[in-house]
């Protein structure tokens, strides 16, 4: 890996007797666009706020450039940053909330008159300029603190749930424009989200959080394909366990199995070396059906409940429907395992 430019080094945070975040170690690339997954309560949005300076560390170090910034108050640490709420100032219309954070720069007011004009260029809302929120929709406003938060030419960009107010279709939309958007800027970035899916699509590398701790990192496709423990396999994306996985994780000495619902293929009953399985629920899911089925017990696994993703096509022509008998075909090299040592953070 390329030198970091935003380094969190051996991030602790307690409030009290709670351990909010427990030894966190994330070096991140100059332009990256990182991702924080986990549940609710893992520590992420601590994270953010610690690297923003709104918290301090309990013990650790965030260092961008090379520069020490762990005691600097936020207002001395040049980033952007975007709320899920927006945060934009009700009275004030689109080009005076994104002019706001300019006003105290020293530039004049064609300096600002510029940089507001091109911060509505970016996000293709020069339209909008004199409308004030209210007026403007949910998706619209998302990406007025967006440019709010660009103009100040940040050395990194915090992004705080930013998309998860809007609806799903303005979501997928933005989600997009704002990865175009970073692209084009080279900023580096690094955002919040409990969405594996909006992970997933945006980011360059995921760090997935759980109980305080870094689970893992990697790029999408590596923690999709290769997850190191049960908790990241189910967390992201659906997963079928064969094997006691709460069991191995508590004790390290049964290892599960795992293998991705589409990974699994389906064929006729009568087909022979795979493992006999009843429909029990069929979900239309466009282009392909998700199907859960309960398998017969065999030598290698215990009769359990399995989800497989099946094409729309394939679906048909098998003729599938709630109480089909068919085979489950279970490739042994798209199985996923782990191995105990990496059941604990990295």
């Amino acid at each position: 890996m390329s030198q970091a430019y935003l380094s969190i080094h051996g991030i602790h945070k307690t409030f009290g007797s709670f351990t909010a975040l427990r030894d966190v170690n994330i070096d991140i690339r100059k332009n990256e666009f990182i991702c924080l997954l986990g549940p609710s309560g893992c520590g992420k949005t601590t994270l953010l706020r610690i690297v923003a300076g709104l918290e301090t560390p309990t013990q650790g170090q965030i260092t961008v450039g090379g520069k020490d910034i762990t005691q600097l108050p936020p207002a001395k640490r040049n980033f952007g940053m975007v709320f899920q709420s927006y945060a934009l100032f009700p009275n004030l219309t689109a080009y005076q909330n994104i002019a706001y954070g300019l006003q105290g720069r020293k530039l004049s007011k064609a300096e600002i008159d510029g940089k507001v004009r091109e911060g509505l260029a970016l996000v293709d809302l020069e339209h909008v300029s004199s409308r004030y929120p209210a007026q403007l929709s949910g998706g619209q406003q998302q990406r007025i603190a967006l440019a709010r938060a660009v103009v100040l030419s940040p050395d990194f960009l915090l992004l705080d749930e930013p998309l998860s107010a809007l609806d799903a279709k303005v979501r997928l939309k933005l989600r997009t424009e704002i990865r175009d958007l970073q692209e084009k800027l080279g900023i580096t970035t690094i955002m919040v989200t409990h969405d594996q899916e909006e992970a997933l699509s945006m980011a360059d590398r995921i760090v997935v959080m759980k109980n305080a701790e870094v689970m893992q990192i990697g790029s999408p496709q590596e923690v999709y394909d290769r997850p190191n423990s049960p908790f990241v396999a189910d967390f992201i994306g659906a997963i079928n366990f064969f094997g006691d996985a709460s069991n191995s994780q508590q004790h390290g000495d049964r290892q599960p199995l795992a293998v991705r619902p589409e990974h699994i293929g389906i064929a006729p009953a009568s087909s022979k070396g795979g493992v006999q399985a009843v429909v029990k629920h069929i979900e239309f899911r466009g282009a392909f059906y998700r199907l859960t089925l309960q398998t017969d017990s065999n030598p290698e696994f215990p009769s359990q409940t399995v989800t497989v993703d099946v094409s729309a096509h394939l679906t048909h022509q098998l003729k599938l429907a709630k109480h089909s008998v068919v085979t489950l075909e279970l490739p042994k090299e798209r199985f996923i395992t782990f191995q105990s040592a990496a059941l604990v953070s990295v």
